[in-house]
């Protein structure tokens, strides 16, 4: 049977609203596809992308309780918000975190959310254990990827947030590779209180990751679990 093909492309350093509005335009490329009944050999797209400093909200989660500052505030530590059509609550991105945003049309794989969901946390699982040898697990009624403690604590390492519609996915999962975690503490993250969010970085006591390394290393654990294969982009952000 033949592998599935995805469009990669790695867009390095972008702001987070010019790659927004990108991952629409693939998403709508495809939802027009499919509303027209255009057969097409790619089953969708897969983005990396690092955003400067910005606090993103699911379009049903709680600005005036779970982000801590004010805007003049975010200013000053040059950070920018947006709310956004994900599902999900609010989330912190930024230098030396890797975000991955899959666009797929989901007639290729399977139609269910949940699914889905649980095989985007076992991309990040996979790539921790296989690489690390670092466990890393889900938490009950959450989606994400944590590291349990034995007395029942828990450091949050992966966010995800997803917006689908059509059986079209788009936005994905934010893993902390270098980040600097003092930014999540102006927030409630993914609106769960008394969450320890932790970094791939911290959990190794290392001065900090090989970022390529990572991506190359998640880029594959992605192929493994979704069964794809990957070939260059052609369309450009910034064409």
């Amino acid at each position: 049977m033949k592998k599935k093909i995805l469009f990669f492309e790695d867009l390095g350093k972008k702001e987070y609203e010019k790659t927004w509005k990108y991952q629409k335009r693939l998403f709508d490329d495809i939802i027009q596809k499919k509303v027209n009944k255009i057969f097409s050999k790619k089953a969708g797209y897969f983005l990396f992308v690092e955003h400067p400093h910005v606090y993103t909200i699911g379009k049903n989660g709680k600005k005036d309780k779970h982000l801590l500052v004010t805007s003049d505030f975010l200013k000053k530590i040059n950070a920018t918000y947006y709310q956004t059509d994900r599902g999900g609550d609010i989330t912190y991105h930024g230098p030396g975190q890797l975000i991955g945003y899959p666009i797929l049309n989901m007639d290729y794989f399977f139609t269910d959310i949940h699914k889905y969901l649980r095989l985007l946390e076992e991309v990040i699982i996979h790539f921790l254990w296989k690489n690390y040898e670092i466990k890393g697990e889900r938490k009950k009624g959450q989606t994400g990827v944590w590291f349990h403690n034995k007395n029942g604590k828990s450091r949050k390492i992966c966010a995800i947030g997803i917006r689908m519609s059509r059986w079209v996915t788009m936005h994905g999962f934010a893993l902390n590779v270098n980040t600097d975690l003092r930014y999540f503490d102006h927030i409630i993250p993914c609106g769960i209180h008394n969450q320890e969010v932790t970094s791939l970085k911290k959990e190794l006591k290392k001065n900090d990751i090989s970022f390529q390394d990572v991506k190359r290393m998640v880029k594959k654990s992605f192929q493994e679990i979704f069964d794809v294969k990957f070939i260059p982009i052609q369309k450009k952000l910034d064409e």
